[in-house]
């Protein structure tokens, strides 16, 4: 989608003095400084000037760009990984100091590697020897586009490979269907909680529930497959409503309703289940990207609880998947989690748990593999007091 209110670049291109749209998905603002550089650039020389804070604007061929960012990725990467294995001492640094490190290295390199820009012409056609077809994957990430604009190439990226999954779709373990995100909507990659929402006994009264930031609709799916007669999923966010729907529409879910609300929906009865996925760290987000995996001081997750009950029909329940991950990163403790139950006027009737399979649990090379190794995924069945 392109922003509100527009940005535009400058630069000078031999005689000529150039500008374009600035577009971001990272909401970066647009470059001060901008250097040309085209297939005969090395890439250290384009490291250098990516560091020092100059965007590097692409007039070579296509696939040497995408050369030339793999290698400016190495070069981040190196120190990185040394510097990891120094720190991962534990008497040197604790676990919420190493967790902060990373995240400030993660912000570093998407910084970096987003100084790669290219230029597109109305319609997201782009002139460059070997380019790809870009005009359907940026028109479904970023909206229609009537002017030239200037992006970096791992926002195009990030289009192309939307596009994929969009059309390819996300099995989903446990369930027989795959799920399909789009561009800027969280891909249910990690899946491991599926199985808790399948073992779950559902309330004796299951007519209606409320599937809170249903982001690709998966959790409003599994209670509509469950046998929930009427399920109403919220989210903020307009791509994640679209994507639902799409969801939806391709599994022929009747039962299914959308409504753009921050949490809980307007004009509906009291619901029998309450179901909600928040972000899982209490961190701020870098970008709009990443607001389904961290929740800046757990607001997300405060608000849900504190707002739940009374939306809560007598003997309904709410069903909370959360992952532990943020105790072992020292970021939140389980006392301050099961406070805030109280302070809602939350019981926990039961807790399910399940630990992680995805493949950074198994790195022994990550500084924080302690934490991720000790994971557990909980499903926290609630009531109200």
């Amino acid at each position: 989608m392109l922003p509100k209110e527009k940005q535009y670049v400058h630069w000078q291109e031999g005689q000529l003095s150039r500008s374009a749209l600035w577009l971001s998905e990272s909401n970066q603002p647009a470059p001060a400084r901008i250097v040309l550089v085209d297939d005969q650039t090395k890439a250290d020389y384009a490291y250098r000037l990516a560091c020092e804070g100059s965007a590097l604007l692409w007039r070579g061929d296509f696939h040497n760009a995408r050369q030339l960012l793999q290698a400016m990725a190495r070069r981040i990467d190196q120190p990185v990984r040394r510097k990891s294995r120094k720190s991962a001492n534990p008497t040197q640094q604790s676990i919420s100091q190493l967790f902060h490190q990373q995240r400030q290295a993660q912000a570093q390199r998407a910084r970096i590697l987003g100084s790669v820009l290219l230029e597109l012409d109305a319609d997201y056609i782009c002139q460059l020897r070997r380019a790809p077809e870009l005009t359907s994957a940026c028109q479904a990430a970023f909206g229609p586009l009537d002017e030239p604009c200037l992006i970096a190439l791992r926002d195009l990226q990030g289009a192309l490979g939307a596009a994929q999954w969009q059309e390819k779709g996300v099995p989903i373990t446990g369930l027989n269907l795959s799920i399909f995100p789009h561009y800027g909507v969280f891909a249910p990659t990690r899946h491991e909680y599926v199985q808790l929402l399948l073992d779950a006994p559902l309330p004796a009264q299951h007519d209606l529930a409320f599937d809170i930031g249903t982001g690709t609709g998966l959790l409003a799916i599994i209670l509509a497959q469950r046998g929930v007669k009427q399920v109403v999923a919220t989210d903020i966010n307009p791509r994640a409503l679209t994507c639902a729907q799409e969801n939806f529409e391709r599994l022929k879910l009747a039962a299914v309703q959308l409504q753009q609300a921050d949490f809980f929906p307007t004009e509906q009865p009291l619901a029998n289940l309450i179901v909600c996925n928040p972000p899982w760290l209490p961190s701020k987000p870098s970008s709009p990207l990443e607001f389904a995996v961290y929740d800046a001081n757990s607001n997300m997750l405060r608000g849900f609880l504190q707002g739940a009950g009374a939306y809560l029909a007598p003997q309904g329940e709410i069903w909370l998947i959360l992952s532990d991950l943020a105790e072992h990163l020292e970021l939140r403790s389980r006392e301050q989690l099961l406070d805030w139950f109280a302070e809602a006027n939350l019981t926990v009737n039961y807790r399910l748990d399940t630990q992680p399979k995805h493949g950074r649990s198994q790195d022994t090379t990550d500084p924080l593999h302690s934490a991720r190794s000790a994971e557990i995924t909980s499903l926290w069945c609630l009531s109200k007091n």
